[in-house]
């Protein structure tokens, strides 16, 4: 079996590629050989996130690897077969857990006994799924697959200083063959919002739910504040939850030093309104990250309001190491149907 070779400068040309490319190898048996590693980075190479997630990978399994180094612009995986069991995974750093649970969740659903991660590290991060998104918008999708994973927050971990917690528990996937259907016109209600603060004045959670209920035209009983020991911070996260059906879709918001609290929520409210009214099922996040499971599984359809680079990019990556076929319709700026074929 040849080695797949991947140009790590394709589409988004961030970690992504790597994460997926991990994922599906270990799946496949597949090895391959990335190079340009993040090339279109202001650091471009292996950084501590990717390099974590290269290591996640070899301790689930036999594999080895060439490049596994920081800054190494170029990375040979030699797959091999993946066991069930009880992991604790420290990043060290504030590096994302959820990254790190994503890496490794397709290959632990296609093992015959239950695994236990226990992950160290960043729980809320910017440019990658809070904690809330995993438990709240993303696994409840891949419930609708027969997927099931139980996930617990033991402690979070806001950046830059880390230190949280989390707790994720899978079962085999014994039922790959249900195809997803989210392709009507969804009817989302809400919005509903959770201000989470540690370690900073009072005064920040309490500008950003004035600003959120002046934008959302919502009223104070639907924006909780949640004050968090101080020693776990500092931290400040918005989440808006709007809700559809059985599902809910979740946008995450962060504070920033510099940036006004104001700002922070006017951003993620302007978010959420533009995706609950463009009757999508899925947000662009979702739609870029159940690619993978509907290519494990028996495919399906959905719709999305954005068809982001980092969609795109999976899309290509996972085509390399699987057979499938995929037809994309634009109905709107804002509405785009996709269907996976198995």
């Amino acid at each position: 079996m040849g080695k797949i070779e991947i140009d790590g400068s394709f589409g988004e040309g961030g970690g992504q590629i790597l994460r997926t490319a991990l994922s599906l190898s270990l799946l496949t048996g597949k090895a391959f050989r990335i190079y340009n590693l993040r090339a279109k980075r202001e650091k471009p190479g292996l950084r501590p996130q990717h390099l974590i997630a290269v290591k996640s990978a070899l301790k689930i399994s036999g594999s080895s690897a060439e490049g596994a180094e920081i800054g190494s612009r170029e990375l040979n995986f030699y797959p091999s077969q993946a066991k069930p069991g009880t992991y604790r995974i420290d990043i060290g750093t504030a590096g994302s857990t959820t990254l790190v649970f994503q890496t490794l969740l397709p290959v632990l659903l296609n093992l015959k006994q239950e695994s236990i991660l226990e992950i160290k590290g960043g729980t809320h991060n910017p440019k990658s799924p809070s904690f809330d998104f995993i438990q709240t918008s993303f696994l409840p999708l891949l419930h609708l697959l027969g997927i099931k994973v139980e996930a617990e927050l033991a402690s979070y971990g806001f950046y830059p200083r880390g230190g949280g917690e989390v707790r994720f528990k899978t079962k085999p996937w014994h039922n790959p063959g249900i195809a997803l259907n989210l392709s009507h016109p969804a009817q989302w209600q809400g919005p509903e919002a959770q201000i989470l603060l540690a370690g900073l004045e009072a005064h920040i959670a309490e500008r950003e739910r004035d600003e959120l209920i002046a934008r959302l035209g919502i009223d104070q009983n639907q924006v909780e504040i949640k004050f968090l020991p101080s020693d776990q911070g500092p931290g400040n996260v918005i989440i808006l939850k709007y809700f559809s059906e059985n599902r809910v879709t979740l946008f995450t918001g962060y504070g920033e030093k510099g940036k006004r609290a104001e700002r922070v929520a006017q951003e993620l409210a302007r978010e959420g309104k533009n995706f609950s009214r463009s009757q999508a099922q899925l947000d662009p996040y979702l739609a870029d990250q159940v690619l993978i499971y509907l290519a494990m599984g028996a495919g399906g359809e959905f719709s999305t309001s954005y068809l982001s680079s980092h969609f795109h990019t999976n899309l290509k990556i996972i085509s390399e190491f699987l057979k499938i076929k995929s037809e994309i319709i634009s109905k709107a700026p804002n509405l785009h149907l996709v269907k996976i074929i198995k």
